[in-house]
């Protein structure tokens, strides 16, 4: 029983230093720890509903935050908005690509983090052109184009963010997982 105590509140306390540090004002655009969560949930938590649940609640958090400092001033982006729900459904679906990830392969952890925020980088540039979001640039190939490039800065900060985050989660899992072993055999 305790250790599943344990587990629920590291859990809980995962998803709320991570929705915190996403709603920092000042952060590089896209370093956040929401891909590299996604895809460690998907690889390593059993239960696909929490695999989910992991990045899912920590966005609905963040953007709580970010709606109570957009609120008061103190931020220019608020934290809901028409069309939230296509960033949810897709930071969602990165927990597939977790699926697919060996946890204890350190290859097999990088091209999930590449596969995730490239994935999302594609899906939610191409959303925003069609939804005219973004700098609603027109429905042409240059339009496109030029919407897949005005997210490279995103992408780039997305990209290191998975790896660090990512290096930092799966690092700490492994860790965990060699110390309970080491005192198991002890």
């Amino acid at each position: 029983m305790k250790a599943s105590k344990y587990t629920l509140l590291s859990f809980l306390m995962l998803i709320v230093v991570a929705a915190a540090y996403r709603a920092i004002p000042g952060r590089p655009w896209g370093f956040a720890p929401q891909f590299a969560m996604a895809i460690f949930g998907g690889a390593v938590i059993k239960d696909r509903k929490l695999a989910f649940l992991l990045p899912l609640l920590s966005l609905l958090i963040s953007d709580v935050f970010y709606e109570l400092l957009y609120i008061n001033g103190i931020f220019e982006i608020q934290g809901f908005y028409s069309g939230m729900w296509i960033n949810y459904l897709l930071f969602g679906s990165l927990t597939i690509v977790g699926f697919f990830i060996k946890n204890d392969k350190p290859l097999s952890i990088a091209k999930g983090a590449i596969a995730a925020p490239t994935i999302f980088f594609f899906a939610s540039n191409l959303m925003t052109w069609l939804g005219s979001g973004g700098y609603n640039r027109p429905k042409t190939v240059s339009g496109l184009t030029q919407a897949f490039i005005d997210g490279i800065p995103f992408y780039t900060n997305s990209l290191v963010a998975t790896f660090v985050f990512g290096t930092v989660l799966f690092g700490g899992f492994y860790w965990l997982k060699k110390s309970a072993i080491s005192k198991q055999m002890a």
